[in-house]
């Protein structure tokens, strides 16, 4: 049976129109005013898929992810020069932090530069400062160093930003900044990502922790790091005491411990 996330009915499927999303954030629904199943950001590509009124089925090309979103949250497809690498950033009017900013923008946000100075980076959006964009073609080297940066963000059932992110979302944001390819849910990535260990392993940075529905980073041999309800925001805590407490809040046992492997060069 296939998966509806990834492979809509073919009956829905009437065109493959490239188009990116060109709001801050936008809800992926499951189905037309349906629940959000994912989000999208600013600069990532789909493929439209069906054109339902205001809204439109897509295919999300980093994951391949399919849901519906509204049109006014689409625009043309461009390519990329530059990624948003911190937690998030800004567009402001002019070259100076004094000027009114435009639009925010949650780390992972693509955006095309058409010039550059020594402190700002001038995009189609307007002024991002430089400290705040790498190339894409720089990838770090480091997905809990990443997730790292989501300290403190709130905990949103679908998130996929600065502004809310679950604990999926989380580890695809580590992931694809680093240039690991990973899907969307927290199923998917125990389907996908990395390797199983063997039961008794020491935990290493950067190793996956699963539970049926949730998922986790190990940052250190004894803390794990991740979005969940119980904190409700990303958060660090002891790998043995989250483990007890996320089995009495009734979400049963560690279903595998897996390491990743990250591309060399």
């Amino acid at each position: 049976m296939s998966d509806p996330r990834t492979a809509p009915d073919p009956d829905l499927v009437q065109l493959s129109k490239p188009m990116q999303i060109k709001s801050s954030i936008a809800d992926l629904h499951r189905a037309p005013t349906g629940p959000r199943d994912r989000q999208l950001i600013y600069g990532e590509h789909v493929t439209v898929l069906r054109e339902a009124g205001n809204w439109q089925l897509v295919r999300a090309e980093k994951d391949g992810y399919c849901g519906y979103v509204r049109s006014d949250v689409l625009g043309l497809r461009t390519d990329a020069t530059h990624i948003v690498t911190a937690r998030s950033s800004q567009a402001y009017e002019a070259a100076d932090i004094k000027s009114a900013d435009q639009i925010a923008l949650s780390l992972g946000s693509r955006v095309t530069a058409q010039s550059e100075t020594a402190t700002f980076v001038e995009t189609e959006l307007g002024f991002i400062p430089r400290q705040h964009l790498h190339r894409v073609s720089d990838f770090a080297i480091d997905p809990v160093a990443i997730a790292s940066l989501f300290l403190g963000t709130p905990y949103l059932w679908g998130g996929n930003s600065a502004w809310g992110i679950d604990c999926s979302g989380l580890v695809q944001a580590a992931c694809l900044i680093c240039n690991v390819p990973c899907p969307g849910d927290s199923d998917q990535q125990f389907d996908r990502l990395g390797d199983f260990v063997t039961e008794g392993t020491d935990y290493v940075r950067g190793d996956l922790l699963f539970w049926k529905g949730h998922v986790a980073f190990v940052s250190s041999p004894t803390v794990m790091l991740h979005a969940n309800a119980g904190h409700m925001a990303v958060a660090e805590e002891d790998i043995k005491t989250g483990i007890a407490r996320i089995a009495a809040q009734g979400d049963g046992p560690v279903t595998a411990h897996k390491r990743l492997a990250l591309p060399s060069g």
